[in-house]
């Protein structure tokens, strides 16, 4: 098999074990917080509807949390084995943020995770309230230690490539790097609306057996509107990073609007199939010269387009149907969430007074809202591509030399077994959805 098959494996391998710790990252993360929320919300009343709510999904957000630290095992190991001259070249940028994330995730799981999952009944609820906030926010500190490695790595400032290496001049400006705000946002956002579509999911189907009790239409309602607002947020975190690609990625930006050539009319092209044999768009849908904004500019002011980076661009179709798969699943998904907004919200958000066949949509939205993490992610990573740092260093140059077949057994495994995981992940939110929450025994006489 040629190189660049083996790399295209090699990237296939990582990609895989990346996505699926991102998306029980994701899950555990936007839990995360709607538990805290619920937390907060039931010290009104020791028996508040809200505590029926936590003490359920806090069961799904264990699971998520446990699946999701389980697959962080094989992407630090695939950091090493499958990019090994990786580190070498951005240690001192990636190895004091990787400390941080292991730091928090020691603190996150050592202390407040096991208060919170096993102290309900030791602490006030005062006290395990703060802990519920305090376990959100080190799930967002562990995940924001990730968003600043790979933002930095697509804009790498605030540090200095010399003798092959980088090196650190302003921390500040590596952290808060211009792409950092929006992938933060951008991530944070779907989690919270990868958990809401759960909960909505979960909800509407158990009204489908049995009708819904308090809890669960508060939980209903509260992931209702925190979709309705994520969404809207997402696509304005979208719209800022595309400013952003047009001022620091200009291939990027060219490869996502599908424009080939400099100067010529900067068309917005909604749809169309990019060729990269002849050059050109086919079969295109655009809007004339709405897409501007959105491409970088040369030194005479014309809009750059791909034949300016040849052989240093991203693949242009892939990079092009991705980012639009992740618009049109929100756009689908921001249409559910209204349409069940506006028909739900005159009837104490009970789901029940829903037809059966929209509560059968509402339960595909949770695997919808999958999709769009995973597409957004393929988008983010494959516009980098060729380099794995921007401008500087390429993913050919960093690679292991792994056999192809070994590469392709433990691809196939590793599917295999995130397949497995998953399976598993669903049956036990099944199972939880259909028979409820186990009793909590009782402590030295407190309820």
């Amino acid at each position: 098999m040629t190189q660049s098959s083996t790399l295209w494996l090699s990237q296939i391998q990582f990609f895989a074990s990346l996505a699926f710790m991102l998306l029980f990252l994701a899950l555990e993360l936007g839990l995360a917080w709607m538990l805290a929320y619920m937390r907060v919300r039931s010290l009104a009343s020791p028996v508040s509807p809200w505590m029926g709510a936590y003490r359920f999904w806090v069961r799904v957000f264990a699971l998520a949390s446990f699946v999701a630290f389980a697959a962080s095992i094989p992407v630090m190991v695939q950091l090493g084995s499958l990019w090994p001259g990786l580190l070498g070249k951005i240690g001192d940028v990636a190895g004091p943020l990787l400390a941080a994330g292991l730091a928090t995730v020691y603190v996150f799981k050592t202390c407040f995770l096991g208060a919170m999952l096993f102290g309900e009944r030791r602490l006030s609820s005062r006290a395990h309230a703060a802990v519920v906030v305090l376990v959100a926010v080190g799930s967002t500190l562990m995940v924001l230690w990730l968003v600043v490695l790979v933002s930095w790595m697509h804009i790498p400032a605030g540090a200095q490539f010399t003798e092959g290496r980088y090196q650190v001049e302003n921390w500040l400006q590596v952290v808060f790097n211009p792409a950092f705000p929006w992938y933060a946002g951008l991530y944070l956002l779907g989690s919270l609306l990868c958990a809401a579509f759960l909960v909505i999911a979960v909800v509407a189907v158990q009204s489908l057996r049995r009708p819904s009790e308090p809890s669960e239409r508060l939980a209903f309602r509260m992931a209702l509107r925190v979709a309705c607002a994520c969404i809207v947020l997402q696509g304005l975190c979208a719209a800022g990073d595309g400013l952003v690609a047009a001022r620091y990625l200009p291939a990027k930006a060219a490869a996502v609007s599908g424009y080939w050539h400099s100067g010529h009319a900067p068309d917005m092209v909604l749809f169309g199939w990019p060729d990269a044999g002849s050059a050109r768009n086919r079969a295109a849908w655009s809007l004339p010269e709405a897409g501007k904004p959105w491409l970088a500019r040369d030194d005479d002011g014309r809009p750059r387009g791909l034949d300016q980076f040849s052989g240093m661009a991203p693949p242009v179709a892939a990079t092009f149907w991705f980012f639009r798969a992740a618009v049109l699943t929100g756009l689908a998904l921001a249409l559910v969430a209204g349409v069940t907004l506006v028909r739900i919200h005159r009837s104490a958000y009970d789901p029940g007074v829903l037809s059966r066949a929209w509560r059968h949509v509402l339960g595909a939205t949770s695997f919808m809202s999958w999709i769009l993490i995973l597409a957004g992610l393929a988008y983010i990573l494959l516009a980098a591509y060729p380099y794995a740092v921007t401008g500087t260093i390429t993913v050919a140059e960093i690679a292991g030399s792994a056999d192809f077949s070994l590469l392709a057994s433990v691809l196939v495994a590793s599917l295999l077994l995130y397949g497995l995981f998953i399976a598993g992940f669903l049956r036990m939110v099944r199972h939880i959805a259909r028979y409820g929450v186990v009793p909590v025994a009782r402590h030295r006489g407190r309820a």
